[in-house]
């Protein structure tokens, strides 16, 4: 009997004539249909952002009638940190990174934070380990909803219109 350990399993074959061992190529292919598995996740939430994505690129936000209007927008006649989102993902769609920082830049200044984070978990998958997210602690939690209240009142205010869509 022959063990052979994987990242994944610990896997038992037993050889008939106890001369050819393990078949190595039974071994891999085991291997990489588990990694193929493990990678489902973090590929099928890639899809579906670069399908949105794709979406918004096509489909333009600044003409009307495309998309829903801000209902915060609406009721209040005020931005929400998230106006101008879909116009921002537009313009990055067609590589205006400028043009984006100016109709929301909190989100765009999160999106290499969003990417690093779906990397991670992509590795994590591949390698088959758990993803070790580290929880940060409350002051930057607390820091983090700060920055976003600061960002919603400044937008709306007349010295922070450079912030406004």
């Amino acid at each position: 009997m022959v063990e052979a350990a994987l990242p994944y399993a610990t896997l038992k074959f037993v050889s008939t004539d106890g001369a050819r061992g393990v078949g190595i190529l039974s071994v891999m292919a085991v291997v990489a249909r588990r990694r193929v598995v493990a990678v489902l996740g973090p590929v099928a939430v890639a899809a579906v952002v670069a399908g949105a994505g794709l979406y918004v690129r096509a489909v333009d936000p600044n003409e009307p009638g495309h998309y829903p209007a801000c209902p915060f927008l609406a009721l209040t006649g005020l931005l929400c940190p998230g106006c101008g989102t879909l116009r921002a993902v537009h313009a990055l769609g067609h590589g205006d990174v400028l043009g984006a920082l100016g109709l929301n830049a909190m989100f765009v200044l999160l999106v290499p934070f969003l990417g690093f984070v779906w990397g991670q978990w992509l590795v994590a998958s591949w390698r088959a380990r758990p993803v070790r997210w580290v929880m940060p602690g409350a002051p930057y939690l607390f820091g983090f909803l700060a920055f976003v209240i600061v960002f919603w009142i400044v937008r709306n205010l007349p010295f922070g219109q450079f912030l406004a869509p």
